[in-house]
């Protein structure tokens, strides 16, 4: 399998180089260039989950051999990391109607699905690149990520993890499992902005050839651990495929039935995930894009128009607070057949102008395969607290989001489609919004984030995850806040260059 940059000025290369390169020079995402088919999937059931990834992987890092495989997935997908012995389980709300749960990792977030996963992945592709270069990994996080990355890369060796985060963009327990985070090799960075303006300055320095070029020198090379790294992307298309066969096993799915996935985004990767896992052969009927009040996804797949120039929200639901959605440029590849220079062309013009709009075959094929709907931060609230009446289920704020729109979508189709829905982080990691959804403003008032993890924990009989406990008694190690313009600044003073 070869891979090569969306924008056509990259490529073709190995799985490995791309998941070393993270980012293609031109500014383009890797894409695989051959199609993949894993029409036997259905002989997977017997398999855990680690050994259901290893049968998704194989297929599109063919550089990998099948006993490193084996080694990073039995490693990442341990009960050491995950506390669930399915890793990713699916649980019936209603007759036709799942949620895969996607968050028993060390974050309590979706995050660590991929991000366990890909320590393991990059120091194998430095090896096999030949490079002796130590790795330096930047993130743009708009909360989840952020952590994820941290934990998994903290102390690997010839590796360094820088993040970025929004300042006053994520929510407090976010920010403090960032700032807390200890290791020898990792350090934090607040931005002054919304979660764009980080991501913006992340692939600005990536894609600055000077900036590369001294770190050649120093003996580094940038990396990337957000989902514009295929590394990242590329396990999460094995809890699609996992999803479905828990449905077959369960007897709640006939084999070779149709299922939608509801999916909850802002950045399009995990619900790009979806399509990849579609065309790979996962009989998908429909993949719901469901959005917050930053509904710049909903609107392009509804028109065509993908147009950030609009008003920024700051919602209950931080993780999707997104105007610029990176991973949609790899479906535009595929979906315009390959076509780079209309790729790089709809990309120049939403850096220089705002908005690009595809073209109309473009367009017809996005509909066909997906839906979409936001909820605002009101509806995100009535869910949660509807949601555990009617199914006795705690939903935190992005999954409800999901919910809500799923609700719509069964509204305006009447589609009978069993569907699953992704379900991207504990409800503790949102604590503040899901306690005051369930007991009312009066009960929240006046407690901190920890004091409500109680309550909230008391009131649903839930325990509080582990890697969520304590946290405002942990020292805090990172206090840089910088500008925008500040943060190649900032990357020069980790490595030890300014």
């Amino acid at each position: 399998m070869q891979y090569a940059s969306t924008r056509g000025g990259y490529g073709p290369v190995s799985a490995a180089q791309a998941i070393e390169a993270g980012i293609a020079p031109d500014g383009g995402l890797f894409v695989p260039l051959q199609e993949v088919k894993l029409d036997d999937f259905l002989a997977w059931r017997e398999l855990d989950y680690a050994g259901r990834a290893r049968q998704v992987l194989r297929a599109y890092l063919t550089d990998f051999t099948e006993e490193e495989l084996a080694h990073c997935a039995s490693n990442a997908y341990s009960d050491r990391n995950f506390d669930h012995p399915q890793v990713a389980p699916v649980v019936e709300l209603a007759e036709d109607l799942f949620v895969l749960e996607l968050w028993h990792g060390p974050t309590s977030a979706f995050k660590d699905m991929a991000l366990q996963i890909l320590p393991y992945f990059l120091p194998l592709a430095r090896r096999k690149n030949g490079g002796d270069q130590e790795i330096v990994i930047l993130v743009a996080t708009s909360g989840d990520t952020g952590k994820a990355a941290l934990e998994g890369f903290k102390d690997v060796p010839g590796t360094r993890i820088l993040v970025f985060f929004p300042n006053q963009g994520v929510s407090e327990v976010q920010r403090l499992q960032m700032v807390t985070q200890a290791g020898g090799n990792v350090g934090v960075v607040a931005v002054q902005g919304n979660f764009d303006d980080a991501q913006g300055g992340v692939k600005a320095i990536f894609t600055d050839p000077q900036l590369r070029a001294e770190l050649a020198r120093a003996g580094f090379v940038f990396s990337s651990a957000n989902s514009i790294n295929w590394g990242r992307l590329v396990p999460q298309i094995v809890y699609y495929f996992s999803a479905y066969l828990d449905l077959v096993q369960k007897g709640r799915l006939v084999a070779g039935a149709p299922v939608n996935f509801v999916v909850p985004t802002g950045n399009f990767g995990n619900i790009l995930a979806g399509y990849y896992a579609r065309a790979a052969g996962l009989p998908v009927h429909k993949l719901i894009c469901a959005a917050n009040s930053n509904n710049v996804l909903t609107d392009f797949v509804r028109s065509g128009t993908y147009d950030r120039r609009r008003p920024f929200y700051k919602t209950l639901s931080p993780s999707m607070d997104i105007l610029v959605s990176s991973n949609l440029e790899r479906l535009l590849y595929h979906l315009s057949d390959g076509d780079s220079a209309a790729v790089a062309t709809w990309m120049g013009s939403l850096q220089r102008e705002g908005l690009y709009s595809v073209s109309a075959g473009v367009q017809e094929k996005v509909c066909r395969l997906f839906w979409s709907d936001y909820a605002d931060d009101q509806r995100t609230l009535d869910t949660i607290a509807r949601a555990y009446r009617q199914y006795g289920y705690v939903l935190d704020t992005h999954t409800a989001v999901g919910l809500a729109v799923y609700e719509n979508y069964r509204r305006e189709t009447g589609d009978p489609t069993p569907t699953v829905l992704l379900s991207t982080a504990s409800p503790f990691k949102f604590n503040a919004s899901v306690a005051r959804a369930l007991l009312g403003e009066v009960a929240v008032q006046g407690r901190s984030e920890f004091a409500l993890l109680e309550l909230l924990s008391r009131h649903t009989g839930l325990a509080v995850p582990a890697g969520l406990r304590d946290l405002d008694k942990k020292p805090v190690r990172h206090k840089r806040v910088v500008e925008k313009s500040q943060m190649v600044l900032a990357v020069r003073e980790f490595l030890g260059l300014a």
